[in-house]
């Protein structure tokens, strides 16, 4: 098939979307991706990527656009949204022919419109994989009151993107019910493929952590992840010599530090920065659990965060503070304690996982593994995603 793939990120942006992109060649395809210049969580054009228009990347054919560069500001994350919007819709129609068009929704579900452009135009099918909803994730992230008038702008404008897509694939089954429940779209085939995980670059030496027991979160450290709980369930925890490890970036870091200080749990809690998934994985490898955390409320809550499925990948027990599709997706590897969502059952939660043998986490960590590799690993997830895609096409 010949494929054109439009998504506002690409590599060196550390998304799945390379990933994908690379392993659809490997199948056979040909692909072009339509995509921005690299500037996320950078705050600004990275400077060798200013004048590059083209490039091959492991067999993809890479086409960028000019944007306005994402910084910490909501107005510049508006500019960056509508120039990627503006420019990709003026380019794409120049790139050639192409059997079918692929958008990958992240945020904002805006950068789907070049390739529903390109596919009216020339009369070919155009799939969405949907890994972020519009305009739900906007509510959650706090960035858009709901029932506001720029809710309401966002909801016409988000199911009038949906509705023009040929089929959707979601990334998580709860999605289904938020397209035709709320945004009352009910015939678009919702294939289920979960999201591929981040692949590291590198493998560095794991950390020989100083305490007896030891519990890593990583990720983003916000409103709806509940690590205000995590954080104050170490104060609850009976097992002497333990230590949460936290790293990551998000909105509620700096109230995070003030209460881990308030309440006096430097020797039970450690910010160690945000670190790239290279350096990150280091303090996986000897962890007693990895904590999968997420607040039960609206669909957001019900998904399956793409950290879930990383973490079954490296043999560790799982502390999962979740529930929705999450849960069920865990549960059926059997590598997880669950909690409910409040500091003194997370914190009889961690004593419970902390109290098993060494046998006993050895087997939790194994099956989850064995579950990630018999359904979860990248090219399994391609290769059904590549088959959704030559339905389509047929």
């Amino acid at each position: 098939m010949r494929i054109l793939l439009v998504s506002q990120y690409y590599y060196p942006e550390r998304f799945s979307v390379s990933d994908i992109a690379e392993e659809l060649v490997k199948l056979g395809n040909e692909v072009t991706v339509l995509t921005g210049k690299p500037n996320y969580g950078l705050h600004e054009i990275i400077p060798e990527y200013r004048k590059v228009k083209y490039e091959e990347i492991n067999g993809v054919k890479v086409h960028r656009v000019n944007l306005y560069p994402r910084k910490l500001s909501r107005i510049s994350i508006i500019r960056n949204y509508l120039s990627f919007h503006r420019n990709a819709k003026r380019k794409v129609n120049r790139l050639g022919e192409f059997d079918l068009v692929l958008t990958i929704s992240l945020s904002p579900v805006i950068s789907i419109a070049p390739g529903i452009k390109y596919a009216k135009k020339h009369k070919v099918p155009c799939v969405l994989y949907c890994e972020d909803l519009w305009p739900e994730s906007t509510v959650v992230t706090g960035a858009v009151r709901k029932n506001s008038l720029m809710y309401k702008i966002l909801y016409k404008w988000s199911v009038s993107l949906y509705k023009k897509c040929d089929k959707i694939l979601i990334s998580s089954p709860s999605f289904k019910d938020y397209f035709e429940n709320e945004l009352k779209i009910k015939d678009k085939g919702f294939g289920v493929v979960n999201q591929p995980i981040i692949e590291s670059n590198k493998k560095c030496e794991p950390v020989v952590y100083k305490n007896k027991h030891n519990l890593v979160y990583a990720g983003n450290i916000g409103s709806i992840q509940l690590v205000h709980e995590l954080v104050s369930a170490m104060k609850y925890v009976k097992s002497e010599d333990t230590k949460l490890y936290l790293m990551g970036m998000g909105s509620e870091l700096e109230n995070i530090k003030r209460r881990i200080t308030d309440e006096k749990l430097e020797d039970k809690v450690e910010y160690v920065g945000a670190l790239p998934i290279e350096k990150a994985e280091t303090y996986f490898a000897n962890a007693d659990a990895l904590i999968i955390s997420l607040k039960d409320s609206g669909t957001v809550g019900r998904t399956i965060p793409n950290k879930a499925i990383q973490y079954m990948k490296y043999s560790r027990p799982l502390l999962g503070v979740i529930k929705g599709d999450a849960k069920a997706l865990l549960s059926k590897a059997d590598g997880t304690v669950f909690s409910e969502q409040n500091p003194d059952k997370i914190a009889i939660a961690i004593d419970e996982l902390i109290s098993k043998n060494d046998k006993e986490k050895a087997q939790m960590g194994s099956n989850n593994k064995r579950y990630f590799e018999e359904n979860l690993t990248k090219e399994k997830l391609v290769k059904l995603l590549n088959q959704e895609l030559s339905v389509v096409k047929k």
